[in-house]
């Protein structure tokens, strides 16, 4: 389980940072090169993301969706420097205990 959750955060990080780096040429006028990084970014969150021991791939994605919105909401605190609302926390606290749900019911199918 605790495999499944890093996985599922380092999946997340390159994630983010894939599209961050491209909402920064598109948003902010960086430099191009900063795509390619992106692409590499947006490549290895896809690798990491099939090591999680799932049966069907929808379900990994649906449970990783409650980490990636806790992961966003990290991101926006942490690197973008905005504050995070109580209505970000309340609306991630729901997503995780759904994602939860999904990702404990497979383990348990998985044993």
């Amino acid at each position: 389980m605790f495999v499944e959750i890093f996985y599922y955060i380092v999946a997340a990080f390159f994630e983010i940072l894939g599209c961050y780096l491209f909402w920064i040429v598109f948003r902010h006028d960086k430099s191009s090169l900063y795509l390619g990084l992106g692409i590499l970014s947006l490549m290895i969150f896809a690798f990491i993301l099939t090591r999680v021991e799932s049966e069907f791939a929808g379900r990994a994605y649906a449970a990783y969706g409650g980490i990636y919105i806790l992961s966003s909401l990290l991101w926006l605190f942490f690197i973008e420097k905005t504050n995070v609302t109580k209505f970000d926390l309340i609306g991630a606290s729901f997503c995780l205990f759904g994602a939860s749900l999904i990702i404990f019911s497979a383990l348990k199918k998985l044993s």
